[in-house]
């Protein structure tokens, strides 16, 4: 943060959701992620067949690039993550006309860091701009992951993705 070297996706002013948003950061790494994508197609894999998220800003981070770059990925997932009050994503969600991909978030409401209502606003705004989006709520769970909540993401991958789907595209 202030340009210091750091373990983060990109900079924020604060942990907050009622805060601008760091934009330059986030776009240079949505470039940077891109070129990622962009080396999956070259290598054979159907745009329409890459998963993106994360845990924490990593969620946040998967939002921005799928929801403002890549809108025909197959899928989000963020887990115990958030997008501020004013994002950006909004922003581009509201001159969208396309279909959207799909969000599987996690939240426990125990979390002290990403609060829950933080996460189930986004939620509920994305829903609100044309995502589909499912947000399953862990009691008791702090900032981290459970069994539980990755069992239930491993479900929604095999779905999103499943190997039949890959044998007819070959």
């Amino acid at each position: 943060m202030k340009g210091a070297f750091s373990t983060v996706w990109f900079d924020r002013y604060k942990i907050s959701n009622d805060c601008p948003e760091h934009i330059e950061s986030i776009d240079s790494m949505c470039q940077r992620l891109t070129d990622l994508i962009n080396d999956e197609i070259k290598n054979g894999i159907a745009k329409n067949r890459i998963l993106i998220g994360g845990f924490s800003m990593g969620g946040g981070m998967a939002m921005h690039l799928a929801y403002r770059f890549h809108q025909d990925l197959a899928g989000v997932f963020a887990l115990s993550s958030f997008l501020n009050k004013d994002s950006s994503v909004y922003q581009a969600l509201k001159r969208n006309q396309s279909v959207l991909p799909e969000l599987f978030q996690c939240h426990g409401t125990a979390d002290e860091l990403v609060l829950y209502s933080w996460g189930e606003e986004t939620n509920k705004m994305l829903k609100s701009l044309g995502v589909s989006a499912s947000l399953h709520t862990f009691p008791n769970l702090n900032h981290e992951l459970s069994r539980t909540e990755i069992e239930k993401l491993k479900t929604w991958i095999v779905k999103k993705l499943p190997v039949e789907a890959a044998k007819t595209n070959e």
